[in-house]
């Protein structure tokens, strides 16, 4: 499509006066102004790769410019009676049910068209465009029309630098945000397991303070035990050299006795009966001494034995000192521990800060793209790779769909095919909403610029008229 200076500014004639007769004649002004030849009409269309002649324009037939108008829509916006079809469809299945055939596919298809091209012409300037001229197209309002869409796509054409500009921008900050968002993935799966660790250690940590405040217990047990047996030890330890002392003074006594017999021997050989009296007495003394001697090697064995428990217990004693020691060493390893798991923690909230830092960031970052996109070539092609995804989904839901109403009451299959339904046409309006107001915004300012030059060259045209 050749350019020209002079057609190369799309924009939308207002009237700016204060009487309905001057808006008339601007708005006049401004048809003729972006009027443009049949010839130039015709070539243009045929330029595009669509057969169009002359005759074509002057006596149209509906069938073919209503294809012409739909390659338009195609190249600006990406719609087509196909694409509008599944919509269109799904809606008339939810207000006519049973009956959806009463309005042919096509007759329904094309008001859908109508409906989508009609927002593409309110934005070329076209205000008063109606469903007549789809279906009884006119010489006079079908090259006026041409002639805003032709003018429209040299504008856009005109601004590719601009528009690639910002697609990179878009596709620079569509790059970042994916990388954001994976390292918010990873982030977040770090602080997930974190978090189950932090459990397993405060599961740990728990049981390790049962088992303290066990040992803790064993151990004052233990402590008591042990000063119970040392007060045991002792009073055998007093009770053995109390002993001792009583036997060695005993046995000095008994050796002092013997010497004294062995003196007074004799004196008692002369007398036989003072002799057996004192053999009797000494008899009896001896039995004594003797019975004393066995008392005194009985609680001699018994202190031995004592003194052995007393080693016994004492091995115990130094056993459960180990154990002490043991507990001690435990416990400064849980105290080490718990300093680790404070480390910890606050390293957990110090990460969980950068997640929310970095989930703002995503946040502005978003709020960012939503400014920056706009509706691009490449934009044109990935929708319409993401439409016949989507047709294809839509076939394959259908497709389940139908298995499910074998299953299903007649008033759930309703409630499902409405949902789906539903969804889909909201993703589909959403996305177009989107995709319009992104258009809309850039056109304006593009129509603000141009209003002012176009005000200007009409009010210089009219001063030189």
């Amino acid at each position: 499509m050749d350019f020209n200076a002079r057609m190369s500014h799309q924009f939308r004639s207002q009237g700016t006066g204060n009487n309905g007769g001057r808006g008339k004649q601007q708005q006049n002004d401004a048809d003729a102004f972006m009027r443009l030849p049949d010839k130039e009409i015709v070539g243009c269309i045929s330029d595009i790769g669509v057969p169009f002649a002359l005759e074509d324009l002057q006596k149209p037939n509906p069938q073919q410019i209503q294809k012409v108008f739909e390659w338009f829509a195609e190249l600006l916006m990406n719609t087509t009676r196909e694409t509008v079809e599944p919509a269109m469809r799904a809606a008339a299945e939810d207000i006519c049910g049973e009956y959806m055939e009463v309005v042919p596919a096509d007759t329904r298809n094309l008001m859908g068209f109508y409906v989508s091209l009609r927002r593409l012409l309110v934005e070329c300037g076209v205000t008063d465009f109606t469903y007549s001229d789809l279906l009884k197209p006119t010489h006079e309002r079908l090259a006026r029309t041409f002639s805003y869409i032709i003018n429209f796509v040299r504008f856009r054409e005109s601004q590719t630098a601009t528009i690639d500009e910002y697609f990179n921008k878009a596709e620079t900050t569509k790059a970042r945000i994916e990388t954001l968002y994976l390292e918010n993935q990873d982030m977040e799966a770090r602080l997930d397991e974190m978090k189950r660790q932090r459990k397993g250690m405060e599961v740990l940590a728990k049981e390790k303070t049962e088992r303290n405040e066990q040992l803790k217990a064993r151990l004052l047990e233990l402590k008591r035990g042990q000063e119970h047996i040392s007060e045991r030890s002792e009073r055998a330890k007093n009770e053995k050299g109390r002993l001792t002392a009583q036997l060695e003074e005993k046995t000095e006594k008994c050796l002092n006795i013997r010497q004294e017999s062995e003196k007074l021997r004799p004196y008692v050989l002369q007398s036989p009966a003072a002799l057996q009296n004192n053999l009797t007495e000494l008899s009896e003394n001896l039995a004594k001494d003797r019975s004393r001697i066995d008392t005194l090697e009985k609680r001699t064995r018994a202190l031995q034995t004592s003194t052995d428990t007393f080693g016994v217990v004492f091995n115990d004693v130094n056993s459960c000192t180990k154990v002490l020691e043991e507990v001690s060493n435990e416990l400064q390893k849980e105290d080490e521990e718990n300093l680790k798991a404070t480390k910890r923690r606050d390293a957990l909230s110090e990460r969980g800060n950068n997640v929310r830092e970095v989930e703002r960031h995503e946040a502005m970052l978003q709020r960012q793209l939503k400014r920056w996109l706009e509706r691009t070539d490449t934009v044109r092609n990935s929708s319409k790779e993401k439409t016949d995804a989507a047709k294809a989904k839509m076939e394959e839901l259908r497709g389940v769909h139908r298995q499910l109403t074998e299953e299903r009451a007649e008033k759930g299959r309703e409630m499902e095919r409405r949902r789906v339904r539903i969804e889909q046409t909201e993703k589909k309006m959403a996305d177009m909403k989107e995709n319009i107001e992104v258009e809309i915004h850039a056109a304006h300012d593009e129509y603000l610029k141009m209003d002012s030059h176009i005000k200007l060259y009409i009010t210089e045209m009219e001063q030189s008229m």
